[in-house]
């Protein structure tokens, strides 16, 4: 029985990875994975530079920073479904070469609207790139044993390309001009095209029915729509503003269209019968909920190093270091704890060990604590990842081979939306716990009060400004204001990271190997299916 079964494994391997080697394939969407994760963060560090050359207004920065993932967060499922019906490799190779050219404007920019349009336009160059990896992923190890490897290191990847972004940008910015962050893609795109071309394996879903373009319309508009909003509240903006209030009710309604629209198409663009299995709809929740309790966290934790810790912009991304190389351990060993405890039980885990972390962080007071620091975040990295691995390959495997784009596009989807509604979230729990500490500071006029409650950064300048003792004693209060609301945000996290180890509940208790083996062998390839009728 398993002769038979291994015999058409390996047969279909090498079907799917059409003459290359499944490992090298791994590396080339790794690569592409990487650029896509370096450029999310990299220009972070360059915008004080891009603000003193180009000199761009208020709106405009706040433009060149968010275009690029409020982009790429609406077009993944336009994307994602596309390559399902018009090739996976032919988007990948596609949205390389818009990356590329997109790189090489955004580095020449010489006007704030430019940058603001180059950036846009990686935006959908990452669109491209996101779901075709994981889909052709999906493709190319249709064995599940070594798919759980293949989602481990590229995952692993995207921590380090989140975590390398900002340093890659402080080197380049010691030695060169701000635009040789977007110049340094052009030389990887330009190996990676004819690698790709040559290497990767093209694949389609079934084809059947025509592409729905009105529907990939409604979803791009909805979920640019919802992510604005989302990201105007994680910026502060009262929820009652005209400017957050039309996009997340636009986006929202032709979301609802969207997926009316699906249920009743022959051929949907997305099919929505996969949320009614388990695993699926729930690894999508799982991943919802890492995302969303722990993104607005980490953001706060920087603020917490920088303006309560006095530390530098270099020693706080060194800080953070352990919580990325935690991450990728987990990522490489996720394939083996996947197979030795399931699903079920890696991910609770992974969400409860998360929630220990965070629960030791709020040990963190008003003085340096390196060694609390370093542990907490090895945990943080560790138990993060293995959440977002196992909840991950949960949903891949669950989803048809011929639908791997979408399923691929909802997870990168579901990751953005997770991690703009907890900025939102956890900045508003922040904010809450902060602001009212600063109501009545002692010599400290109410003006001067109201406008230290926005923010600890803002406090800090206007202590320095009324200067004397009422400036100590608001420099004081507010930092043990800020200290506050940081455990009360710590606590909130720790609460939604133990509801997704309840929820995580509904997925399979074992890793069904045996059956993806047998999935894989279906349909067989047109040679071996020929060679069979003629004998």
């Amino acid at each position: 029985m398993s002769g038979p079964t291994t015999a058409a494994a390996a047969l279909r391997r090498r079907a799917a990875g059409a003459g290359a080697n499944r490992w090298v394939v791994l590396v080339v969407l790794c690569v592409s994975l990487l650029l896509v994760a370096v450029d999310a963060t990299v220009l972070h560090v360059a915008v004080p530079a891009v603000t003193e050359d180009l000199r761009p207004g208020a709106i405009e920065l706040l433009w060149i920073v968010d275009v690029y993932p409020l982009v790429c967060a609406s077009l993944l499922i336009l994307f994602g479904t596309l390559g399902d019906r018009v090739g996976r490799r032919r988007i990948l190779l596609l949205g390389y070469g818009l990356f590329g050219l997109a790189s090489g404007l955004a580095a020449l920019a010489h006007d704030p609207q430019v940058l603001i349009l180059a950036r846009a336009l990686l935006g959908v160059g990452g669109a491209m790139i996101m779901p075709a990896t994981l889909s052709i992923l999906r493709q190319v190890f249709p064995d599940r044993r070594e798919r759980a490897l293949a989602i481990g290191i590229w995952s692993a990847v995207a921590a380090v390309g989140a975590a390398v972004g900002p340093l890659l940008g402080g080197f380049l910015l010691e030695h060169f001009w701000w635009g040789s962050v977007f110049l340094v893609n052009i030389p990887l795109m330009l190996v990676s095209l004819p690698v790709g071309r040559l290497l990767l394996p093209e694949s389609k879903g079934d084809g059947r029915g025509p592409w729905d373009v009105v529907g990939a319309l409604l979803a791009a508009g909805g979920l640019f729509g919802v992510v604005l909003g989302v990201k105007r509240l994680g910026g502060g903006e009262p929820p009652a503003s005209l400017f957050t209030l039309v996009p997340l009710v636009a986006g929202a309604a032709l979301l609802v269209l969207f997926v009316r629209r699906q249920r009743r198409r022959e051929y949907p663009l997305v099919d929505l019968r996969m949320f009614a299995r388990p695993a699926f709809s729930t690894s999508v929740g799982c991943i919802v909920l890492a995302m969303l309790a722990l993104v607005g966290l980490e953001l706060i934790a920087a603020q917490y190093l920088q303006l309560v810790l006095g530390l530098s912009p270099l020693e706080t991304g060194l800080r953070l270091l352990p919580l990325t190389f935690a991450a990728m351990a987990a990522g490489l060993v996720g394939a083996r704890m996947l197979r030795r405890f399931g699903p079920r039980r890696m991910v609770c885990a992974g969400f409860v060990l998360t929630a220990v972390a965070v629960l030791l962080l709020t040990a963190m007071g008003g003085e340096d604590n390196p060694g609390l620091l370093l542990f907490g975040f090895v945990l943080l990295g560790f138990g993060l990842e293995t959440t977002l691995f196992g909840a991950y390959e949960s949903m891949l495997s669950e989803a048809p081979q011929e639908q791997a784009g979408g399923a691929a596009a909802i997870g990168e989807t579901s990751y953005q939306l997770g991690a703009g509604i907890g900025i939102a979230l956890l900045g508003s729990v922040m904010n809450a716990a902060y602001a009212p500490g600063l109501a009545s500071v002692s010599g400290v006029p109410a003006s001067a009060s109201a406008a230290a409650s926005h923010s600890l950064g803002e406090a800090y300048e206007v202590a320095a400004q009324l200067g004397g003792s009422a400036g100590v004693a608001l420099q004081r209060a507010a930092r043990d204001c800020f200290v506050h609301g940081l455990h009360v945000t710590l606590l909130v996290s720790a609460g939604l990271l133990l509801l997704g180890a309840v929820m995580a509940l509904r997925l399979p208790r074992v890793m069904q190997c045996e059956e993806a083996a047998v999935e894989a062998e279906i349909p067989a390839p047109r040679e071996v299916v020929e060679s069979r009728v003629s004998a």
